[in-house]
C-alpha cells in the first residue's frame, strides 16, 4: 500500500482498554498507518492500562504506530490541512452506508465512545459520516467489532 492509501484511526473516548487492544489488533490485520487515541483514551504506555490492553491486542500494540493527543479537534484539523479525509463511523447521524461509501486515501476514521458515540463538536469538523446498516432490534455494535466491520470495508 502506498502513501495514496494510507489509513489512520482516531479512537476517541474509548472507556474500555480491552476494546483499545482490540482495535490495536485490528489495525495490525487491516493494514492501518497509525491509531491516534484521543481524549481519555486509554494508551498502552501506562503501566495501569498496559495489561488490559494487551491482554486483547496481543502484541499489536508493540508494533502499530501510535500515539495520544488530548484533543481530538485540534488532530482532526491537523490531518485535514495535510490532505486527509476524515470520516466518523457513526449512527443515528446523516450517514453513508458502509455498503456504498466510496474512500479517499489518506483516510482518518474516527471511533467514538462506547455508548455516546463521537461529540457533537467532533462530528461537525468530520468531511462525513459511515455507518453499518443494522438488521436486528439493537442500534449499534461494540465499538471494536464496528471498526473490525468497517475496516474491512475501507480496504477489502
Amino acid at each position: 500500500m502506498g502513501k495514496s492509501e494510507t489509513f489512520f484511526v482516531i479512537a476517541h473516548n474509548i472507556r474500555s482498554l480491552y476494546n483499545v487492544g482490540s482495535i490495536f489488533r485490528t489495525a495490525d490485520a487491516f493494514g492501518v498507518d497509525k491509531i491516534y487515541l484521543t481524549g481519555y483514551t486509554g494508551t498502552p504506555e501506562n503501566v495501569i492500562h498496559r495489561q488490559k490492553i494487551a491482554k486483547s491486542a496481543l502484541g499489536a500494540e508493540n508494533f502499530i504506530p501510535w500515539e495520544h493527543q488530548k484533543s481530538a479537534v485540534k488532530l482532526i484539523k491537523a490531518l485535514q490541512k495535510q490532505g486527509a479525509k476524515v470520516l466518523a463511523l457513526e449512527n443515528n447521524v446523516k450517514a453513508k452506508s458502509l455498503r456504498r461509501a466510496k474512500f479517499r486515501f489518506p483516510l482518518a476514521l474516527v471511533l467514538g465512545e462506547e455508548t455516546k458515540g463521537i461529540p457533537k463538536p467532533v462530528l461537525r469538523l468530520c468531511d462525513g459520516a459511515v455507518e453499518i446498516p443494522m438488521l436486528g432490534k439493537k442500534e449499534s455494535l461494540n465499538v471494536a467489532v464496528a471498526f473490525g466491520i468497517a475496516a474491512y470495508g475501507v480496504r477489502g
